[in-house]
């Protein structure tokens, strides 16, 4: 299968993580911009406390006043049950549940244990199954954790089956802080795709350590064709110092273009957005291949 899916995260998981507070109508023209670019499938929020995260406040109104163009897709992250239900409220049927794979990054993170997050997802994937929408459910921290090191492929394995036992359309396998090596994605993304099927998995790579376009490349040659992805390198992780952003999207383009694969991105549109988000955080963005990119593209 020639076809990539990038799931565009940076209005939610990049933005989040940023000091500027963009306006929900910022938001909106951003994410108008990456469907002009041609990613059909964005994250476009998280349904959370605004107290707690000002950056995603409003998305309720900003999911209702979008113009989601024919085919295209739109996600948002919630953190518990009525966080679904405000979320299908305002008309996103797409929603996000994130459960860590080891004990103290949820307690850390969210003051639940992993066995009650755990009831949680599984409860929010049965109900959206039961009502017609669709559940992506994240292990994060896949890899390691920040707190407990390297994680026991097999917890993510069995968590990965309950998971998808319970429902869930689909996998996200989340290198939260940036620690995997390709021969770690390449050996669990075998096992999961020989146990579920390429089609219901999709990976999440952060930079820090350099080789998040090279997980990219393990897990497509373990057969994954659905990945996360940020305009600019967008992102971070507060519990992880140091942590970069995402792997960014005009990286993974280029990548996956250069590799023979089918993207749908405008490349050229695309750099144009990354410049557009540089300018409204007041930040130096772009990914590794930002430079030769708009050279190229002069």
């Amino acid at each position: 299968m020639n076809d990539i899916i990038i799931n565009e995260v940076g209005p939610r998981d990049g933005l989040q993580s940023q000091p500027t507070v963009l306006s929900p109508q910022q938001r909106g023209g951003l994410i108008q911009a990456l469907f002009a670019a041609g990613l059909t499938n964005i994250e476009i929020g998280s349904f959370v406390s605004p107290i707690a995260v000002p950056q995603m406040a409003a998305t309720d109104a900003l999911a209702q006043a979008l113009q989601v163009p024919m085919g295209a897709e739109v996600s948002a992250l919630i953190p518990n049950m009525k966080g679904y239900e405000l979320a299908r409220q305002s008309g996103v049927d797409v929603v996000a549940v994130v459960v860590s794979v080891t004990e103290t990054m949820n307690e850390k993170n969210i003051r639940m244990s992993l066995s009650q997050v755990m009831e949680v997802a599984e409860d929010i994937i049965t109900r959206g199954s039961r009502e017609g929408a669709q559940v992506q459910a994240y292990l994060a921290v896949a890899f390691e954790c920040p707190f407990e090191g390297l994680v026991d492929p097999d917890r993510v394995v069995d968590l990965a089956a309950r998971l998808m036992a319970a429902g869930a359309r689909e996998l996200v396998v989340a290198d939260t802080i940036g620690a995997a090596n390709p021969k770690q994605v390449r050996s669990l993304m075998e096992r999961l795709v020989d146990n579920h099927g390429a089609p219901r998995l999709a990976c999440h790579f952060h930079d820090t350590r350099a080789l998040g376009l090279a997980n990219v490349y393990a897990a497509l040659e373990a057969g994954v064709r659905r990945f996360d992805a940020a305009v600019g390198g967008l992102g971070g992780c507060p519990f992880a110092p140091g942590t970069k952003g995402n792997v960014a999207t005009e990286d993974v383009v280029m990548l996956c273009e250069q590799l023979g694969y089918r993207t749908g991105v405008d490349i050229d549109r695309l750099l144009t957005v990354v410049e557009m988000v540089a300018q409204l955080l007041d930040s130096e963005l772009g990914g590794r291949a930002f430079g030769w990119l708009k050279q190229r593209a002069a």
